[in-house]
């Protein structure tokens, strides 16, 4: 059962989302608290943000581990490029799987505001840029949340997705390579992946430059399961050479 205390760290989150930091002032006027009662609700080790020089963060990890809030502001224009050249793929009336990560809201902010769709999402960033767009039906699908990269790992997939069939699936990656595939860092966001890499109808790769030639720890599937590559260049002489051996569209 959810305590008032939980309530209120959902919703520092859900306000973490949208800045990488909140001030203990500005926390305690959005939820209608005193700083003291915020403060006891940060104390303990469990909380998934922390109080950090009079600002709440969501709570540090280690390096090699991917944090939404680190990554949101790494090479902004070029994701916005990437995304752009995706979102022109979607078309009207069409069902749409957006994945987690911090290139995917770029592709939803560069959909047309007449075009009318459904959004399929997981994550909480995803789902906030999908309700901006006022003709989108979004399903957010539930599950465990996990703050570092703010997704919803579904604990039952016959609740909601198995029961959906997306024409088109957008995903991120943070490491693209000819021979060991589109892979990311967070294993607890392969099983939603692995759905929509077996339930969409057309399957988009939408990454920044820098992730071409990397490989991460969590894998996603082949490049061959993809049918376009979004980017804002051109991948490295491997991927590029994968591309025309499998038909696989490059849209950089």
């Amino acid at each position: 059962m959810e305590t008032r205390r939980d309530e209120r760290i959902g919703q520092l989150l859900a306000a973490l989302k949208r800045s990488d930091k909140l001030h203990l002032k500005e926390a305690a006027a959005l939820l209608g608290v005193s700083e003291m009662t915020i403060r006891r609700d940060l104390s303990s080790n469990s909380a998934p943000v922390v109080l950090l020089g009079g600002y709440i963060v969501l709570e540090p990890r280690t390096a090699s581990h991917y944090l939404l809030s680190d990554q949101k502001n790494r090479l902004v224009e070029e994701k916005r490029l990437a995304a752009q050249r995706a979102a022109g793929l979607l078309k009207a009336h069409q069902m749409a799987f957006f994945d987690c990560g911090t290139t995917t809201p770029w592709i939803i902010e560069a959909i047309a505001a007449d075009l009318p769709f459904t959004g399929v999402c997981y994550s909480l960033n995803t789902f906030l840029a999908l309700q901006e767009k006022p003709l989108c039906r979004a399903i957010l699908c539930g599950g465990e949340f996990h703050a570092s990269n703010a997704i919803f790992k579904p604990l039952n997939f016959n609740e909601t997705l198995n029961n959906l069939r997306p024409d088109i699936a957008f995903y991120s990656a943070a490491g693209v390579h000819a021979k060991q595939g589109a892979t990311c860092f967070n294993l607890e966001e392969l099983p939603v992946k692995h759905w929509a890499m077996s339930c969409a109808q057309y399957h988009v790769l939408v990454v920044d430059h820098s992730k071409f030639g990397k490989v991460r720890p969590a894998c996603m599937g082949s490049l061959e399961r993809f049918d376009a590559i979004a980017s804002d260049s051109c991948p490295d002489e491997a991927v590029t050479s994968f591309a025309k051996t499998h038909a696989l569209t490059l849209l950089c």
